[in-house]
């Protein structure tokens, strides 16, 4: 029984002697972990120490009295009831950058394809060998073009200068039409008598107008010589003349209603009125207008009220 108590109390000690280099191995190496850890964080600690000044509120500096003072706070921690200018301060907005955005590329132009020069012939005639000498030959005549023929249906144009046409009507400038105008001629007896005269008048698009102004301005000197004359008052002017239906209605200023030659005198400027202006086939009758206005009578009793025709003179 004695030998087995050694036995297991040697078993026992050696246990303990093989725990024993364990432990320190393994709080040499966490101690090594540990240290490693510090100095490789060593920045960092500091750095937050210094941030929190932890290290300034644990030292509690002694006077010498003996006793022991409140540490003094930084500024930045106020005492307290104390109004801290940080605390009531508006904090500062954010500041905000803003990364400039890279302008945009500028639209490339398109490239231009370069246009390769065309060789022109040379018009320069060959030199002449040196042991022949040159013949010059007379330049050939340049050829008439031949006239244009005209297209099947169409008829051939006239040669010859061609007129212009004047705007607003389809006649050329230069063409004349003859129209029919009635002046008055007293015979031996006196009686008053409706004579016809034509008259070469410039086309234009108022053909009747035309013809009507050329008789207010009178014969001519040629007219006058066979005796005819015009019993239309001198100063009157056609005011506005358009053609509705078949009626001619002709405007003339205030002048037409006064003529000294009496009844025949009104009837005779009638006459010239209606007949020159029914020569036109679209024109039966004219009704007369004065300043625009419709009259009854003109002069004394003669009858403007409707219109009037060729047979009611």
């Amino acid at each position: 029984m004695a030998v087995r108590k050694n036995n297991n109390q040697k078993s026992g000690q050696g246990s303990k002697k093989d725990k024993k280099p364990i432990g320190v191995i393994f709080w040499l190496a966490f101690f090594i972990l540990i240290t490693g850890l510090f100095l490789y964080n060593r920045d960092r600690i500091r750095q937050t120490l210094e941030d929190t000044q932890l290290l300034t509120r644990l030292s509690l500096p002694i006077s010498g009295s003996g006793k022991s003072k409140k540490p003094e706070l930084p500024a930045a921690f106020p005492a307290e009831g104390e109004n801290s200018p940080a605390k009531d301060a508006p904090k500062p907005p954010p500041r905000i950058t803003e990364t400039p955005k890279p302008a945009a590329p500028a639209p490339e132009a398109p490239a231009q394809t370069p246009v390769k020069p065309v060789d022109k012939p040379s018009t320069a005639p060959a030199a002449a060998p040196a042991d022949k000498p040159a013949v010059s030959t007379p330049a050939a005549p340049a050829a008439t073009p031949a006239p244009a023929k005209p297209a099947a249906g169409q008829p051939a144009s006239q040669s010859g200068p061609t007129q212009p046409s004047v705007p607003g009507n389809n006649y050329p400038a230069a063409v004349d039409r003859e129209r029919a105008l009635y002046f008055s001629q007293l015979d031996s007896a006196g009686t008053v008598l409706r004579t016809k005269v034509t008259r070469k008048i410039p086309a234009s698009d108022s053909p009747m107008v035309d013809s009507l102004q050329a008789l207010l301005r009178g014969p001519n000197a040629e007219e006058q010589s066979r005796g005819m004359v015009s019993l239309i008052p001198r100063g009157v002017r056609i005011l506005n003349a358009t053609v509705r239906g078949s009626t001619a209605y002709i405007s003339f200023s205030e002048e037409f209603q006064f003529n000294t030659k009496g009844v025949d005198g009104y009837a005779a400027q009638l006459r010239q009125i209606v007949w020159t202006a029914t020569e036109f086939p679209n024109v039966k009758d004219v009704q007369i207008l004065i300043e625009g206005n419709r009259v009854d009578y003109l002069g004394e009793g003669i009858w403007i009220g409707s219109p009037i025709s060729r047979e009611s003179l």
